[in-house]
This record gives structure tokens, C-alpha cells and sequence, in this order.
């Protein structure tokens, strides 16, 4: 939850807060200042906390301050208190982010503060009732949303991505202002921390793009889901390796803090059943279905009914043809699990391929390698395409100084599928394309290093599908 300050006490301050309160979003927690408390309708307690005094003395305003928050807003009907109040917190934060409502032209000169000119913003309103004079930008539309200005916030998804491997279906970015510049978009421009991003399209899509901008690590599974599936077929996995599985998927489910569901489908061993329904608890949840049922014709009622962000699945499952195609179709992570050891991985391996894909899911990818405590290896196989492949090492170098990761990149002239078979204690993360449903049969002389993931079909492995 990220914390935010409120220091007001007028008619506009409190309009605010009202306002605040109706928002949607419940990931904020506002604190709340007013010299004399007011009332307000429908306030939710888990998100507001209310304080009165006066925010012109250090002593009181130093005492709130020693928490954590992201962002202050002061809207005060006197400018003597609006200075005071910015003082005391300067002295105790000197670079906290202050948004304040400026009704007497004030100049400012501290890059961290954003000043709202109350008589520009009437002066604009006004503006668009005038006939023959051009709407200004935020104005021009139909009004419903169809363009919207995101920050990039440092810990984004976004940060250090090209455009050129955004892929932007049914919205663009049109516009990107740096340092109060414009920078017109183009296929190689770098999106920089604190960015301003203007997005054209669908209200809808938009809404969903925004969310992604603002996403942080630490929330995988999320955006696929919120839960964890373990699906067992009895009719197509190892019975002696499912103890393992369960075991291995239990692991994953208390890294991540996710509910995990363990759904076993065509049940034929009474001792392997007795042993999955030991682990039902708050947090797991037992589905035994005990009619012969097809795959297909269930899963995707299981991925929306348990709103499931990650499938955990055993490698033999996932070497069926229509297991893959209805796992990508469901349009979340996969987690393969092979016969090998899972607490004990150390490195989260990528080889490097002639497009971007791993540029789309690297934020999936440093998301799990934290929760999981891997360290991020990438193997470029030198022979082709290396632009596009610099590219993405340049990507992924930018990420680990804003991330608590360190990447090693690991250039050979040989195949990297034979390098990486000769290595132990790595999970290999992947993009799942479409082109990972094809028969393997059709892939057997490809040189597509995707097309031929089950070459270490003996390692753990995650298909991540590819996102904005």
C-alpha cells in the first residue's frame, strides 16, 4: 500500500478529500491533516486516517513524517501556512514529492515540487466555451477516457523497455514528455523513470495499460491472477513422480502467498488421493473431479472460477499437444516441473532469440526471480541477429539497477541448448508464443531456440505469456 499525505484545512482541501474518497482505486492509504477536523460521507477507515492540529509546527508535523510516504498534497487557504508547512517538511524529507495548490502565484524553485495554479486551471476551464479556439489537449476527444497521461514511476514495468517492443493493440503512445520536453515516440526510444507517457485508445484497454505501467514487483502471479492451479490428469502423469509435484508446487505456493488449488482429474490411485487431500488447509484447496473429463472442456472454468495467475503442471502433461493448446489459450504462466530438485534453484536462465519477447515479459521475469531468489543469466548464442539481442541485454542491464538483481550475460559461438544441458540448479524462463504449440514433430530442424524448449525438457521450466 503506498501511503499518501493530505494537509488541508479549507473548502477546497475537503472537496478534495471527498473526491479521494470515491475514487476506485484501493491502493492508497491516505493520511489526513486538517487543523480542524471535518466530516465526510461514506469514508472508508482502512484507507483514511485522519489527524488534527497544525501542520505549521515541526514538532507535531515531524512526528507523522517519520513514515514512509510516496507523495504530500497541501491545499491551504493561507499562502504564510502553505510556506511553514513546506519548510517543516523539508527539514525533516528533502526530496518527498509536494503537490500544492497555488492561489497566490507563487514561484517555485525545488524540482520536487509541482505547484497548481488555481487561476490557470479556471482561466483553461473557461477556455473551451469560447467558439473558434482550439481545445487544449485535455479536453479533445469524446471525454470518455480515450486518452490518458500516465507517470512512469521508477519500479514500472515499463522502465528501460522499448517501444518498438510494446505491443500496443487497440492503444498507442503517442506522445512522451522528459524534463518538460517532448519526445516524439519512435520504435527505439528508451521509456526513462519518471516519464510522462500520452496514450490514445480504447477507455477500456487504456485502463488496463495504465495498471500495467503502474505495476510493481512483489504482486506475481498478478497480472495474470491472484491463485496458483496444480493440475494432475492421472491418465497422462508419472504416478511415482506426483508425490514430488505436490511437494514441489506447496513450495511455490508459500513463496509467492498465494492460495494454491490442486485439481486431479480421472483419480485412480486411492493411496496418491489420501496423500493430496493431507494437504487441504485454509490456503489449499483439494478439487477432485471424479468423472472422466477432458482437459479442455474444464480448464479455462477453473482458470476464471479460481482466478488463477499461474498453472503448475508436471512435464508429461505439458508434452501433450492439447494440454499446451489449451494452456496458451488460457493466456497464463506456466510453471513445468521436472524431476528435479525445486527449492535448491539458484539461477533463472533465458536464451536469447531474434525477437523481443523477452523484453515483453522481463517484468514477470525480475518479479519472479525476487520472490524466488534466482539470479538472472542470459545466453546470447553470437552466430545471429545480434542487434535485436543487444537491444534486449540492454533492456535487461537497465532493469537490474533499479532492481535488487544482477544479470550475467553469457556469449558463445556454440548452441546454448547444449551449453545449458550441461548445467545444473536453473529454472529457464521463456515467452509462450504460439509457435510452442506446434507439434514437436514440425520443430526437429528448426534453429528457433523456443521452438525447441523441450530440448531441456529435463529442467524446471515457465512460459510466460507475452503482455503489453
Amino acid at each position: 500500500m503506498k501511503k499518501i499525505l493530505i494537509i488541508s484545512d479549507g473548502d477546497v482541501g475537503a472537496h478534495f478529500i471527498q473526491r479521494v474518497s470515491e475514487t476506485y482505486t484501493s491502493e492508497n492509504i491516505y493520511y489526513i491533516v486538517q487543523t480542524k477536523a471535518k466530516k465526510f460521507k461514506d469514508i472508508n477507515p482502512g484507507r483514511f486516517k485522519f489527524y488534527e492540529f497544525d501542520p505549521t509546527s515541526l514538532y507535531k508535523l515531524s512526528n507523522l513524517l517519520k513514515m514512509e510516504f510516496i507523495q504530500v498534497f497541501i491545499a491551504m487557504d493561507s499562502q504564510i501556512d502553505v510556506e511553514n508547512t513546506m519548510k517543516n517538511i523539508r527539514v525533516i524529507k528533502k526530496h518527498l514529492r509536494v503537490i500544492i495548490l497555488n492561489q497566490w502565484n507563487m514561484v517555485n524553485e525545488d524540482a520536487n515540487v509541482e505547484l497548481v495554479n488555481v487561476n490557470e486551471l479556471l482561466a483553461s476551464r473557461l477556455l473551451d466555451y469560447l467558439p473558434n479556439v482550439p481545445v487544449i489537449a485535455q479536453n479533445v476527444g469524446i471525454g470518455e477516457g480515450e486518452i490518458m497521461e500516465v507517470l512512469v514511476p521508477f519500479g514500472s514495468s515499463f522502465v528501460y523497455r522499448h517501444i518498438g517492443a510494446i505491443e500496443q493493440k487497440s492503444w498507442r503512445i503517442v506522445a512522451i514528455y522528459r524534463n518538460r520536453k517532448l519526445i516524439m515516440p519512435s520504435r527505439r526510444k528508451m521509456i526513462q523513470p519518471n516519464d510522462l507517457l500520452v496514450l490514445v485508445g480504447e477507455p477500456s484497454v487504456l485502463k488496463s495499460v495504465y495498471r500495467s505501467i503502474k505495476r510493481e514487483l512483489g504482486q506475481f502471479p498478478a497480472p495474470f491472477g491472484s491463485n496458483i492451479l496444480l493440475y494432475i490428469d492421472m491418465n497422462l502423469v508419472n504416478h511415482k513422480t506426483i508425490k514430488e509435484t505436490i511437494q514441489r508446487s506447496v513450495y511455490a505456493h508459500k513463496k509467492f502467498k498465494h492460495d494454491l488449488i490442486i485439481k486431479v482429474s480421472n483419480p485412480s490411485n486411492i493411496e496418491i488421493l489420501q496423500y493430496i487431500k493431507s494437504f487441504r488447509s485454509m490456503n489449499i484447496i483439494i478439487n477432485i473431479d471424479y468423472d472422466s473429463v477432458n482437459l479442455r472442456e474444464t480448464f479455462h472454468k477453473d482458470i476464471k472460477f479460481y482466478h488463477i495467475g499461474l498453472v503448475i503442471i508436471s512435464k508429461e502433461m505439458f508434452s501433450d499437444y492439447y494440454v499446451r493448446e489449451a494452456m496458451y489459450e488460457a493466456h497464463v504462466p506456466v510453471l513445468k516441473l521436472s524431476n528435479r530438485h525445486f527449492s535448491t534453484l539458484k539461477e533463472a536462465v533465458m536464451i536469447l532469440s531474434d525477437n523481443k519477447d523477452l523484453e515483453k515479459i522481463s517484468a514477470t521475469v525480475f518479479d519472479i526471480s525476487e520472490q524466488m531468489n534466482f539470479n538472472i543469466e542470459l545466453y546470447n548464442y553470437m552466430a545471429e541477429h545480434q542487434d535485436e539481442k543487444e537491444q534486449v541485454i540492454e533492456h535487461y542491464n537497465n532493469l537490474s539497477t533499479i532492481f535488487p538483481k544482477s544479470i550475467k550475460v553469457y556469449s558463445h559461438n556454440e548452441n546454448p541448448i547444449l551449453k545449458l544441458s550441461q548445467k545444473e540448479n536453473f529454472i529457464q524462463l521463456l515467452p509462450f508464443t504460439k509457435k510452442l504449440t506446434t507439434r514437436r514433430i514440425y520443430s526437429l530442424f528448426s534453429t528457433d531456440s523456443e521452438k525447441l524448449y523441450y530440448k531441456l525438457d529435463d529442467y524446471h521450466q515457465i512460459f510466460i505469456p507475452v503482455q503489453l
